[in-house]
């Protein structure tokens, strides 16, 4: 694993399922995930509590946020951490689908990226963390490979 640490912080346990994808995708780039439940509009100290613990850790992190609908926690989090933060909000057919505008439109100076995918917020993860550590920018090429040897893979199969 290493030394980096995703924080998976998820606004209800109803995200679990989303946040297991994004937690397994990480780990196959070697990357250290935990998973936490706090809501910035029902439990704000909770919340708080759980980010001051993190932040006090010294490792490099990232933060990937799952929540819907009023997506406060991506800006929450994102407002009191020096780190990234991906918001992941998870699939929502609400409101027609415009509730993931509270993901996309944040105040000034309150900056998450928004990564609509699992798997792919676990690689834009392990993209940032690759910075850091050679090995997970190994382990990204060797993905990257993958990936675009199954389309050559799959053309052929074609011909």
């Amino acid at each position: 694993m290493s030394k980096s640490l995703v924080v998976i912080l998820m606004g209800s346990k109803t995200d679990m399922e989303h946040c297991k994808k994004i937690s397994d995708a990480c780990n196959q780039f070697g990357i250290e995930t935990v998973i936490r439940i706090a809501s910035a509009h029902k439990t704000a100290e909770h919340a708080l509590k759980i980010l001051r613990e993190y932040e006090a850790d010294a490792r490099p992190k990232v933060y990937i946020t799952v929540a819907g609908r009023s997506n406060a926690l991506s800006g929450f989090t994102d407002g009191l951490v020096s780190a990234p933060v991906i918001a992941c909000p998870p699939p929502s057919e609400s409101f027609g689908g415009s509730d993931i505008y509270s993901s996309l439109r944040m105040p000034s100076g309150v900056a998450p990226a928004v990564v609509l995918e699992p798997v792919n917020a676990a690689l834009f993860v392990a993209k940032i963390i690759g910075l850091m550590d050679e090995s997970v920018r190994e382990q990204v090429k060797a993905s990257q490979k993958r990936a675009a040897d199954k389309v050559i893979e799959d053309d052929a199969s074609f011909q």
